[in-house]
C-alpha cells in the first residue's frame, strides 16, 4: 500500500538511528569513552557468516565486532519507529529496458458492446452469469435497472456465498444507494460507460472508506480504513457498484483466510486457490458482474485456473497500488477477473494510468482494438510446454490449439526456460519486511495457516535474508528483464499453459490473460497468453479471438448442486 509523508517525528527518530548505526564514515577526533560491553561475541559473528557463505580471518573479525555491536544498537532503534502499514520504500521497479519511453498519444480504445439491446428475462437470475459486455447494454437502454440487477446479485451472494467461503463483508446499503445513483443518472441521459451500474465485488486488501478491509487475516480482522484506495475511486467514478468485499488467502497466500479456505464452484470439496480466492469463486458462480484481484506470484492466474474465469494480470505498473495491502513493492499488480475477454479491457480501461500516489506507475496508454486483424500480430506458441501434458490433458490443449489456428491465429512455435527460481526469495523478503511488526510481537501466530509452507514460517525464515543478497538479486532482475525483453521483442503475444513462466513474467512484470479452455472430468482447464510490457492489448485480442471460436465461456456451475 502506498505510504504518506513522514513526520517530523518519524524523521527525528530516523536522525538518531543514522547516527548510532553510523560506522567507517570520517568523524572529528571525540574523547575517549569507556568500552561497552559486546553482546554479539566472535562466535556468533562466525556463526552468521557461515549462512552467508563467507570466512574472514581473525584479525578482521577482531576489526568487525566493535561496529557489529555499534549497528546492533541502530536496529534496535529502527524497530522501535513507528511505520504505519502503508508506507512505501524508497524505491522503486520499473520495468522494461533502461531508457525506455513511456508509449505517447490518445488511447485506442472501442468495443465489441452491441448498441441495441434486447428483452430483460422474467426471471433476472438468467443474467447472473452474462458478461459485462452483455449485461451494459441492458442498462443503459434501461432494460434492467441497476438497482434490480444489484438486487439480483446480493440475493444469489447470500445464497451461495456462505458455501463457497468466498464473502468477508456485504456492503448491501451501499450497493443500493450506488444502483440507485446509477439508475437517476442513466434515466437524465448521463450514461458514464459499460461499467455504469455494473454490480462488483474487490478482493479484500483494497481500502474502503469506513469499511472493513480485513486482508483475510486474523490480526486485521476489525481493520477499518479512513479512505479508499485509487481503483475503489476510480471504479465508483465509472459508475460501478461496490456490492462486497470478497475472501482471500490470509495476506495475500492460498485461499485460506480466518473463516475457512475458500471453494470453487465446480467442486466444492476443492479450494479456489488464491489469493484472489473470492474474486474468482464469486466471479465463476455468478455472484458479481466482474472482480478485481491481484497478483504478486500467480494469485490471479491460479484461482482463474481453479474458477474458470477469465483473468488479466497487467504490466507491472498499470494501476496504481494506493490503498492496497501491501505484500511485495516491487511485484504486486492489480487486475480484473472476469467472465470475459473484453470484460476485462473495459475494467483495465476504468483503472489504470497515474494517480499521484503510487511512483511507480506508468503513463502509457492503453490501446484495445478488439476487431484488428490477426494476422497483423506476430503470435509465438510454446509447443514443448503443451507436449509435456498427457491424457485428457493433452487431448484439452491440441484442441485449443487447433480452435485457435481455425480462428486464424497464426503460431510459431517458441521456447525459452524459467530462470527467475534463484531470484524468487525477493518476495519472501519483502513480504517479511511488510509485516515485520506482526512477527516481532507475536500476532503472526494468530494466522489459522502454520505449516512450513505458510506466512507465518516463511515471515521467520525470511529474516535470515541477508541485505545484501537481496540487493544482488534486484541487479540480476535486471539482467533477467533485459534477457526477457530481448526474447518477446519477436512477438506480439505468446500463447502458453499458464503456470509457464510464471515466476520469470511476474519478475519482469509482463502481463498475462488466463481463461478456460475445456473440461477434464467435469474440471476446468486453461490456457492463457503472455505480452510485451503495457502492451496488454495484443494478448487480449488474441484471448479474445479463442472466445469467440469456442463455446466454453457459456460453460458454468450448477450452483443448485452445492447448496
Amino acid at each position: 500500500m502506498m505510504g504518506k509523508f513522514m513526520d517530523r517525528r518519524t524523521w527525528f527518530q530516523l536522525i538518531g538511528i543514522l547516527s548510532a548505526a553510523r560506522t567507517g564514515f570520517s568523524q572529528p577526533p571525540q574523547p575517549q569513552q569507556p568500552q561497552a560491553p559486546m553482546r554479539v561475541s566472535k562466535d556468533q559473528v562466525v556463526a552468521a557468516l557461515k549462512l552467508l557463505g563467507l570466512e574472514f580471518q581473525d584479525a578482521e573479525l577482531d576489526m568487525m565486532l566493535p561496529g557489529v555491536n555499534r549497528a546492533l544498537a541502530g536496529y534496535e532503534a529502527l524497530r522501535k519507529v513507528d511505520v504505519p502499514l502503508d508506507t512505501e520504500p524508497a524505491f522503486t521497479f520499473h520495468p522494461g529496458l533502461p531508457g525506455r519511453v513511456p508509449g505517447k498519444g490518445p488511447a485506442r480504445f472501442e468495443t465489441t458492446i452491441a448498441k441495441a439491446a434486447g428483452k430483460a428475462p422474467a426471471n433476472l437470475d438468467d443474467l447472473a452469469f452474462l458478461r459485462v459486455t452483455e449485461l451494459a447494454p441492458l442498462v443503459r437502454a434501461r432494460a434492467v435497472s441497476s438497482t434490480d440487477l444489484t438486487k439480483m446479485y446480493l440475493a444469489r451472494m447470500k445464497k451461495y456465498s456462505e458455501k463457497l467461503l468466498c464473502l468477508i463483508t456485504l456492503t448491501e446499503e451501499l450497493a443500493l444507494e450506488q444502483a440507485a445513483a446509477a439508475d437517476r443518472e442513466i434515466r437524465q441521459g448521463h450514461y458514464r460507460g459499460p461499467l455504469h451500474g455494473i454490480p462488483f465485488g474487490v478482493k479484500d486488501l483494497f481500502d474502503t472508506k469506513g469499511i472493513l478491509t480485513t486482508w483475510g487475516a486474523e490480526p486485521f480482522q476489525k481493520r477499518v480504513p479512513d479512505g479508499d484506495a485509487t481503483v475503489i475511486e476510480r471504479l465508483r467514478n465509472a459508475g460501478a457498484v461496490l456490492m462486497a468485499k470478497l475472501s482471500m488467502g490470509a495476506l495475500a497466500q492460498g485461499g485460506l483466510w480466518f473463516k475457512g479456505m475458500t471453494k470453487t464452484p465446480w467442486n466444492t470439496e476443492r479450494t479456489s486457490s488464491g489469493s484472489s480466492a473470492g474474486p474468482a469463486s464469486a466471479t465463476a458462480a455468478g455472484l458479481v458482474g466482474f472482480s478485481l484481484g491481484t497478483e504478486t506470484l500467480g494469485s490471479i492466474v491460479s484461482p482463474c485456473i481453479q474458477c474458470g474465469t477469465v483473468g488479466l494480470r497487467p504490466t507491472y505498473g498499470r494501476v496504481s497500488r494506493y490503498g492496497a495491502m501491501a505484500l511485495s513493492w516491487t511485484m504486486d499488480k492489480i487486475g480484473p477477473i472476469c467472465r470475459g475477454v473484453e470484460d476485462c479491457a473495459l475494467v483495465l480501461n476504468a483503472i489504470h494510468g497515474p494517480d499521484g500516489h503510487d511512483r511507480g506507475v506508468a503513463g502509457d496508454p492503453f490501446h484495445w482494438e478488439p476487431r484488428k486483424p490477426l494476422k497483423s500480430l506476430r503470435v509465438g506458441v510454446f509447443e514443448k510446454a503443451f507436449d509435456r501434458f498427457t491424457g485428457d490433458q493433452k487431448k484439452v490443449y491440441d484442441q485449443a490449439l487447433e480452435d485457435l489456428k481455425k480462428a486464424g491465429v497464426s503460431m510459431t512455435p517458441m521456447d525459452y526456460t524459467e530462470d527467475g527460481g534463484s531470484i524468487r526469495f525477493l518476495l519472501e523478503a519483502e513480504a517479511a519486511a511488510a509485516f515485520d511488526d506482526i512477527t516481532r510481537d507475536g500476532r503472526v501466530r494468530e494466522l489459522r495457516g502454520q505449516a512450513a509452507g505458510d506466512w507465518p514460517n516463511s515471515f521467520r525464515t525470511s529474516r535470515l535474508i541477508p541485505a545484501v543478497e537481496y540487493i544482488r538479486a534486484q541487479r540480476a532482475r535486471t539482467l533477467l528483464v533485459e534477457k526477457f525483453e530481448k526474447f518477446i521483442a519477436d512477438w506480439d503475444a505468446i500463447v502458453i499453459p499458464p503456470t509457464q513462466l510464471l515466476t520469470t513474467t511476474n519478475l519482469t512484470g509482463n502481463p498475462q490473460v488466463v481463461m478456460k479452455c475445456g473440461f477434464v472430468d467435469n474440471f476446468p482447464r486453461s490456457i492463457s497468453f503472455l505480452g510485451k510490457i503495457y502492451d496488454e492489448g495484443s494478448p487480449l485480442r488474441v484471448a479474445l479471438a479463442y472466445e469467440q471460436a469456442t463455446e466454453w465461456h457459456k460453460k458454468n456451475p450448477a450452483l443448485d448442486q452445492i447448496i
